[in-house]
């Protein structure tokens, strides 16, 4: 099974070898830039370029302009080859520009049996890369595998590499536990809301380094624009948010195996999380309203992870065998999982659910969490998402599925 793993660089003292990541990465940018503005005049004449064409013409300007030798061509090619997937997916005119300063460089060798990795010693190791040579870096944790590829990326001041590995393992035909299952409700309350009344979540930064990112921000506009001084600062912003960004992923990664380790089925909300935290501001002609309230509503969904959660489940669901099934979001905050009555008044707060039929009173999530079950659980025995069930078994009654007895 393939898979990754990340571990931060230590360059050269002399920083020659960053200079040269640097410069690597630079000519990756004046490439994709070039391809990019290529595809869109072609494009303006109803004409598409694709990157076999590109990579044609990219080892003819090789021949003619000397820069260009200085970088590896795999790495070359690879942008390329980037480009032409942004293109196909969000189309040309969708794609962006890479500028030097919202651009962090990130190199793949996709070579990966012409790549010499080797472990040093309990704390280090190194590898051999195409025109760097020897690049040490921190051992926290082991290979696992056979290296496919190699990315060398670079976040803040910090140079990473990520070996692209196959662990050799194999998805499970059956779960341990296969009768499990679990709903899953994403929250701003609490990140995590289990059908089994758990309720998980963490906090990502805090009360210091806010304090001291918005002291950060309040010295970054006092900083001339392209000072040493200011990208100083810019550097010192990234390092927090960076660290944030860590706690997140780890937080994800592990909620993600413990739910996948105990269940075989695993049910989410199909969110469409772009379009919900998308701003309200509006246009001058027609302003939107509760502006404020909405953006905030938006940092916070975006401080829990709500994806980055969904992509960990999906990944960690390769190792356990259990299935992730998405539902439709609707009504499951408003519905009672006991009478299955659809009222909004049962919703009283952010925390408090209590049926205005039957009376039942619960968490607001976790009842939430058990009506997604219930929709998973159903819509799987119906046959469109099971596999080893028959397509004409009908679903079964939704108490039922959650373990509530009927009144």
């Amino acid at each position: 099974m393939l898979t990754g793993r990340r571990y931060r660089l230590k360059l050269t003292t002399a920083t020659a070898q960053a200079a040269q990541c640097e410069e690597f990465g630079n000519i990756c940018r004046a490439v994709w830039n070039t391809a990019l503005e290529q595809r869109r005049e072609y494009r303006r004449r109803g004409v598409w370029m694709n990157y076999n064409e590109q990579a044609g013409e990219l080892a003819d300007a090789k021949t003619e302009h000397d820069w260009l030798k200085t970088a590896p061509s795999h790495i070359l090619q690879q942008a390329l080859k980037d480009l032409d997937r942004a293109c196909r997916d969000h189309g040309t005119f969708r794609v962006k520009w890479r500028g030097k300063q919202r651009w962090n460089p990130s190199l793949r060798f996709p070579m990966g049996k012409l790549i010499g990795v080797e472990r040093l010693n309990k704390r280090w190791g190194r590898a051999k890369l195409p025109k760097l040579g020897w690049v040490r870096f921190r051992m926290t944790r082991q290979f696992g595998g056979a290296v496919r590829s190699v990315t060398v990326s670079r976040d803040g001041r910090d140079w990473f590499v990520s070996l692209f590995v196959d662990d050799g393992a194999s998805t499970p035909e059956r779960h341990a536990a296969s009768h499990s299952g679990v709903g899953v409700d994403r929250g701003v309350a609490a990140a995590v809301a289990a059908s089994d009344g758990k309720l998980i979540d963490r906090v990502f930064v805090s009360s210091g380094e806010d304090e001291r990112y918005r002291g950060l921000q309040q010295k970054l506009s006092r900083q001339k624009r392209g000072s040493a001084n200011r990208k100083k600062t810019f550097g010192k912003m990234r390092r927090v948010k960076r660290r944030e960004r860590d706690r997140r992923a780890d937080f994800c990664s592990q909620v993600a195996a413990g739910l996948t380790d105990r269940n075989a089925l695993v049910v989410l909300e199909d969110l469409r999380i772009r379009n919900m935290t998308r701003s309200a501001s509006g246009t001058a002609e027609e302003p939107g309203r509760n502006v404020a309230h909405k953006s905030g509503l938006n940092r916070v969904i975006l401080d829990k992870g709500w994806h980055k959660l969904e992509l960990a489940l999906c990944n960690a669901a390769r190792y356990s065998g259990s299935e992730i099934v998405k539902v439709p979001a609707g009504y499951t905050s408003q519905t009672c999982a006991v009478c299955r009555a659809v009222d909004p008044e049962s919703r009283e707060s952010q925390a408090v659910f209590r049926c205005t039929q039957c009376g039942h009173t619960a968490h607001a999530d976790v009842n939430a969490a058990k009506n997604i079950l219930a929709a998973g659980r159903a819509g799987t025995a119906c046959g469109n998402l099971a596999v080893r069930r028959s397509v004409k078994q009908e679903p079964q009654p939704a108490l039922a599925l959650v373990g509530i007895p009927r009144p």
